[in-house]
């Protein structure tokens, strides 16, 4: 999956300015798609550039003119393309894993504080799914996969605090 392409999916449910694009992936796919500010810009002037998407200028007065951003009849092509393509699963680098698979040249105490860290991140990531406001939209397509994406989110961090669970248990049994 490319950024272009969570851009393209973000934009065929609404259009939206860069900044409410940027708040939307945040609070949406952030969880398996993230992307910075610079991003996403870069992103949509390139999806504009490629008629993909298309840019209006919504005058406001309180605040700057507003840049709203629209993906056209290429984009969604470009969009249904992408979704029916086959799926590459790319390669998986997992720096705590890497950390873990050498760690038995640490002393216990570092080994449980690397543990400890990675529990603290993964119960920060399942808190802020859990608090993902998700509207209810009854049983529209659209809405039961967005939930279904979030689930899995929820689920995977579950199984990875059950995992380290485990480690943790595998670590005490392992030493004297």
């Amino acid at each position: 999956m490319s950024l272009r392409h969570a851009i393209l999916g973000i934009l065929s449910i609404q259009p939206m300015s860069g900044y409410d694009l940027k708040k939307t992936i945040d609070e949406s796919v952030g969880h398996f798609w993230t992307a910075d500010q610079s991003q996403v810009y870069r992103t949509l002037t390139g999806l504009v550039n490629d008629g993909l998407a298309s840019r209006r200028t919504v005058a406001q007065t309180e605040r700057p003119n507003m840049h709203l951003h629209s993906v056209t009849d290429r984009g969604l092509s470009e969009l249904d393309e992408w979704l029916a393509s086959p799926l590459q699963a790319p390669p998986s680098r997992e720096p705590f894993l890497a950390r873990l698979f050498f760690a038995d040249r640490l002393p216990v105490e570092a080994i449980r504080e690397l543990l400890d860290a990675r529990r603290r991140e993964v119960n920060e990531q399942l808190a802020a799914l859990e608090a993902i406001a998700v509207p209810e939209n009854g049983a529209d397509l659209g809405h039961v996969l967005r939930l279904a994406t979030l689930a899995n989110g929820i689920a995977h961090a579950k199984t990875e605090l059950e995992w380290l669970d485990a480690t943790e248990r595998g670590l005490e049994r392992s030493t004297p």
